[in-house]
């Protein structure tokens, strides 16, 4: 589970090619807050639009508590909101609690359809069945309010040796209601001598707590089903889920599908033919759906110039490489990409690499610090911003984690290194700070959930909504209610059938930047 070296990483050797672009608007890179250590420290991404407009997220280290000396960066990381126009505050703590029983060292969030947010920790919850886990336990599952009330209700390594899992990752939440994840460890596997506690698990989760494991990884032999997932999962339109692993498989990491049921298939495995990795190995980022009905990720190591890939791939398993990193003279479009990508609302994808881009502060050697790009269906890349674009980095360095794109259209992440503090974090190279990057795209609405039946109670988040005059399920005309310029709530209508969700308002028409499904 470890990264490489974030100051130390070895020059990787590139080849030269021609660079491919994409037809973009004006490029506005804006950093909008540092974390000092005391306010959070390595942010978790990507972040997370609440009902009021502002952004939610978590760091992983750092903050006011650290009940157990072994967390980093003086605490056990943060509950935080921050601004459009950056205002950051910390609304919770973690470790707070006695031996860590609420948790430590906090996963991304997912918005819960009832309007809190949902999230893992990698260790405590005061519970450890294995001398495995740090900070007091093996993770928590949590829900925490807008306001930073927080509720953990599961605790992991429950079970003797960590049968139901150790160090979960980012959940999401099923058309069902219920919340489906990995983790990283534990379960039952095949007695690989590899994975002493169990090689990871697929676990649900309902909103009152009650955890089931729905797969144990490694329990196909040679752990053809692969092993140590960390990112999370994704429900497809077919209603099954996608991931990766980081190990395992016929390769090194591997692409699964797994039913509500527990059913897995392999659909990819990287590298099976070591050292010949022209697909790439180590997929650490989560998958995402596009609008096409493809899946699209990331592998974070090799691939033609060892600088990583974008790749695609069908829900029947058939992959293709769509970009292969460090193709330009250091890295200068970047390499590494540890993180998914996004899909904006002009069907480009989005994302980060850690390392790679252009470097002027000196800090990052050859290797860069990181870059965020764009890249079309087709594979043509186009990189947008290189961090550490001053001599103290003070715009970030090492993007590590996904961006989002708010409704207002621009996209927003973070940095784990860097950042406006650099000097009062000079051992760590800064804390790290939150960015916007507005490429021209315009403002959009979103509804949450972004699926169900007639009568169905639905959020739209946007922005300046007050004064909306109508509200439309794919032309079906709905009944709604403005509780805000960011908020409106309906319930889907009699009639409706799958498609965009539009909403008018006194300047013009707001589509929504995903189709909604109607199911039965």
């Amino acid at each position: 589970m470890n990264k490489p070296g974030l100051w130390n990483i070895a020059s990787i050797v590139a080849v030269f090619c021609l660079a491919t672009t994409i037809a973009l608007g004006a490029q506005t890179f804006t950093p909008l807050a540092s974390f000092d250590g005391k306010n959070g420290f390595l942010a978790n991404g990507p972040l997370v639009q609440g009902a009021n407009g502002n952004f939610y997220g978590t760091t992983a280290y750092g903050g006011a508590h650290n009940n157990n000396t072994s967390c980093s960066g003086g605490g056990c990381g943060t509950f935080f909101e921050i601004t459009p126009a950056g205002k950051l505050t910390t609304l919770y703590n973690f470790c707070s609690q006695k031996n860590c029983a609420d948790g430590a060292t906090p996963s991304a969030l997912v918005l819960g359809t009832n309007g809190n947010f949902y999230g893992t920790t990698d260790a405590g919850g005061g519970i450890n069945n294995s001398s495995f886990c740090p900070y007091g336990g093996c993770g928590t599952v949590f829900e925490i309010t807008p306001a930073g009330t927080v509720d953990t209700p599961s605790n992991f390594c429950a079970e003797q040796n960590c049968a139901d899992g150790v160090s979960p990752s980012r959940l999401v939440q099923a058309t069902n209601g219920s919340f489906y994840g990995v983790a990283a460890a534990g379960g039952i596997d095949n007695g690989d001598a590899g994975c002493p506690l169990g090689c990871g698990t697929v676990f649900r989760i309902t909103p009152k707590g009650a955890l089931t494991i729905v797969y144990s990884f490694c329990t196909q032999t040679n752990c053809a089903d692969g092993e140590t997932p960390q990112a999370g999962l994704v429900q497809a339109t077919n209603g099954n889920f996608y991931g990766v692993t980081f190990y395992g498989g016929t390769g090194w990491g591997n692409v699964f599908e797994v039913t509500a049921g527990g059913r897995l298939t392999s659909l990819h495995s990287f590298c099976p033919h070591y050292p010949d990795c022209g697909d790439g190995i180590f997929p650490q980022g989560q998958l995402i759906q596009a609008s096409n009905g493809k899946l699209y990720g990331t592998t974070s190591v090799f691939g033609a110039n060892n600088g990583g890939t974008v790749f695609e791939i069908t829900p029947a398993g058939k992959l293709k490489t769509l970009y292969n990193f460090c193709s330009q003279t250091n890295c200068a479009d970047g390499g590494r990409p540890f993180a998914g990508l996004v899909e904006g609302t002009d069907g480009n994808f989005y994302g980060t690499t850690s390392l790679g881009g252009i470097d002027n502060s000196g800090l990052c050697g050859t290797s860069g610090c990181g870059t965020a790009f764009a890249i079309t269906a087709a594979g043509s890349l186009s990189t947008l911003y290189s961090f550490c674009s001053d001599t103290n980095c003070t715009d970030g360095a090492f993007p590590e984690t996904a961006l989002m794109q708010g409704t207002k259209g621009i996209f927003y992440g973070s940095a784990v290194k860097g950042g406006a503090d650099f000097q009062g974090c000079t051992a760590q190279g800064g804390c790290g700070d939150v960015f916007g990057l507005s490429v021209g795209l315009g403002p959009f609405v979103e509804t949450n959930p972004g699926s169900g039946k007639v009568g169905r109670a639905v959020t739209i988040l946007g922005n300046n909504l007050t004064g909306a005059t109508g509200v439309s399920f794919n032309g079906t005309a709905a009944t709604f209610t403005i509780v805000s310029g960011t908020e409106i709530k309906t319930t889907v209508p009699t009639g409706a059938t799958t498609g965009v969700v539009e909403v008018t308002t006194p300047k013009k028409a707001l589509k929504s930047n995903a189709v909604f499904r109607v199911t039965k």
